[in-house]
């Protein structure tokens, strides 16, 4: 039995940083035709499902990732550094001429460029026998599955919530922007939702200018989540819950210098949910989300 199944893109994350990689106005200035010659290279493996189960594990809790894993030349290292992490890839399904990889542009500042790559994955919760493993879960996380219908994503929190199942999510921009009509039914079968300011922006219909996160913004945007958890991250405005009617504040954690900003959305949630599975108190969870989020601006790759 695992306390955490994560849900989610895994994917080889190759990085390069050098000041060859000349960086004006947001933006790397790189020539047709050129070549460029990098002080830094590191390989590691991302995606939200293994990020957030990555994070979760390093706290002790016994977690899983389900995904798709290509058989290619990757794969071992895949499985390796995901054994070397202590998370299970018990759940993963391995298809042939499949590849997710993104190769990651680093500023002397860590902003980022990513240039990624992903074979279309539609039926990650279609094999039967792996959703039926969920309900060995605890703590179930769903990421961010643009190409996933939300009906297919519904049965799997079905079984969840028959199953007593706690349910954290993530929606992308693709996913928010559908109709509230769509995402409301959808929402309803949750138990926690983690999005960021835009995205949250772009599911209630409102320009992000005009929201004011420090208000009951779920109450008033919103009204079918306010019997739900709710986080908004603001980066480094920090971090907003909503729970019981009531409005929380977490400030971010200060970083001496930002490294790499690559997974620190994932790092956040991973710390969120590592101590909302012992605590359910979500002000010591938002501050453990800022906390690990954090750690993984200081660093290069996103665990």
């Amino acid at each position: 039995m695992f306390d955490l199944i994560s849900i989610g893109n895994i994917s080889i994350d190759l990085y390069f940083k050098g000041s060859s990689l000349t960086f004006e106005k947001d933006r790397f200035q790189l020539a047709i035709g050129g070549k460029y010659f990098v002080d830094q290279f590191h390989t590691g493996i991302g995606g939200g499902g293994v990020n957030v189960a990555i994070g979760v594990a390093k706290e002790g809790i016994k977690s899983a990732v389900m995904g798709t894993i290509g058989n290619n030349p990757f794969k071992k290292m895949i499985l390796q550094l995901l054994e070397a992490k202590q998370v299970s890839s018990k759940l993963c399904f391995i298809e042939n001429d499949y590849y997710n990889i993104s190769s990651i542009l680093l500023s002397e500042k860590g902003e980022r460029s990513i240039i990624h790559y992903s074979t279309p994955h539609k039926n990650i919760l279609r094999k039967a026998s792996s959703i039926n493993n969920l309900i060995e879960a605890k703590v179930v996380y769903m990421g961010n599955l643009p190409d996933v219908s939300l009906t297919e994503r519904e049965v799997t929190l079905n079984l969840c919530k028959k199953n007593n199942i706690i349910t954290v999510v993530n929606l992308g921009v693709k996913d928010c922007r559908r109709s509230k009509v769509q995402v409301k039914h959808f929402l309803s079968k949750i138990d926690v939702l983690i999005v960021n300011g835009h995205e949250f922006a772009e599911l209630v219909k409102a320009q992000y200018k005009d929201i004011h996160f420090h208000e009951n913004v779920v109450r008033w945007y919103f009204r079918d989540l306010e019997d739900k958890t709710v986080i908004i991250t603001e980066g480094k405005n920090g971090s907003y819950g909503y729970m019981g009617g009531k409005v929380y504040h977490q400030k971010a954690v200060e970083v001496d210098k930002i490294i790499d900003a690559t997974g620190a959305g994932d790092g956040y949630t991973a710390g969120f949910i590592s101590e909302f599975f012992r605590s359910r108190n979500i002000e010591k969870s938002m501050e453990k989300g800022s906390r690990y989020a954090a750690k993984i601006l200081s660093i290069i790759g996103a665990n």
